[in-house]
């Protein structure tokens, strides 16, 4: 080959490969000249309030931290089919720590062994996976805050009677414990009660056919518990539309505007309120220390408060609420 044309060909090579990695630079959030960390987030679900300030505690945290964070979620809560497609898009990008929160435990272990291949560190948040490749999960102890909800409802109900429960999914770890603290409470302490039934969703429209199914089925029904926000706002709603308002007791989990109503206006008995600004904080903290090397523990209790009628304007309560 002729020395120019040798010349040539290498100039072409290199600008290829340039541009190569200007592509892989652009499509990476950060890329380009920023030299900042970049932290993906994976949630659950992003229209739910709770979502939003899980999200706004993660940018808190990006701002404090000087690294840039994105954050993504399913259109609809329980689709794990979009979230997996999320999740592989955001490990294709390269991305210095991912966030995690599984809609299902299991459905992700393969695409958690492909991070740890590629040397990204993961932080399961609000929900744990069912792997060992997460260095630590950033939540709620959602056994407790469940029992804790289940210790209020017996109260309300005079401790005995029948009862249901919607939950809003059996594939994530917080549906399950959610589920798992409140029945295993009711067994171990509370014998005069007894749960009739337990359906699952998380989606409002939905989770207020199945509770005014289960209220049809069981017409002396006294209680019923909603393990988020949109099951709670179903129940709420089932409640409302059989003209049982003041008559049962709804229990709920999380925040957001209509049940900080509800509650302010005694048609919703109470509700655990997580902490989920600080589970966002507490995710993106928790990246940077992993990118960083440092040693993290294995679950970080992220915190809950029981809320109603009474302690709801309690500056503590107000500053967990989010609407």
């Amino acid at each position: 080959m002729h020395r120019k044309a040798f010349v040539a060909l290498l100039g072409a090579t290199a600008i290829t490969v340039a541009l190569g990695a200007c592509s892989e630079a652009a499509d990476k959030p950060g890329g380009g000249g920023d030299e900042k960390p970049y932290v993906a987030l994976i949630s659950k679900g992003f229209r739910h309030q709770f979502w939003q300030a899980v999200k706004a505690g993660a940018e808190q945290a990006g701002k404090e931290f000087n690294v840039t964070v994105t954050f993504e979620g399913a259109q609809e809560e329980g689709n794990v089919e979009q979230q997996i497609q999320l999740l592989q898009t955001v490990i294709d990008k390269h991305p210095d720590a991912i966030g995690f929160a599984a809609i299902d435990s299991q459905a992700a272990g393969p695409l958690m062994q492909q991070a740890k291949n590629d040397k990204i560190p993961v932080i399961a948040f609000d929900s744990g996976v069912d792997s060992d490749v997460p260095i630590t999960t950033a939540s709620t102890d959602n056994l407790a805050a469940a029992a804790e909800a289940a210790k209020h409802m017996a109260e309300k109900i005079g401790h005995e009677g029948k009862i249901a429960m919607v939950v809003h999914d059996q594939t994530s770890v917080t549906g399950v414990q959610r589920r798992d603290g409140f029945v295993d409470y009711m067994k171990k302490n509370e014998p005069k009660i007894q749960i009739v039934d337990i359906q699952y969703s998380g989606d409002p429209l939905k989770a207020t056919d199945l509770a005014k199914a289960i209220i049809t089925a069981n017409p002396d029904l006294k209680g019923i518990y909603g393990s988020n926000e949109g099951a709670a706002i179903g129940v709420l709603h089932a409640v409302q539309e059989r003209g049982l308002t003041g008559k049962m007791t709804v229990v709920g989990f999380d925040s957001g505007k209509d049940q900080i109503d509800a509650i302010k206006a005694g048609t919703m008995a109470g509700a655990i309120t997580q902490n989920p600004v600080g589970i966002g904080y507490e995710t993106v903290k928790a990246a940077v220390a992993a990118i960083k090397g440092q040693s993290l523990p294995k679950s970080v209790d992220t915190g809950f408060y029981w809320y109603d009628k009474t302690n709801i304007d309690d500056p503590k309560i107000s500053a967990v609420l989010y609407q």
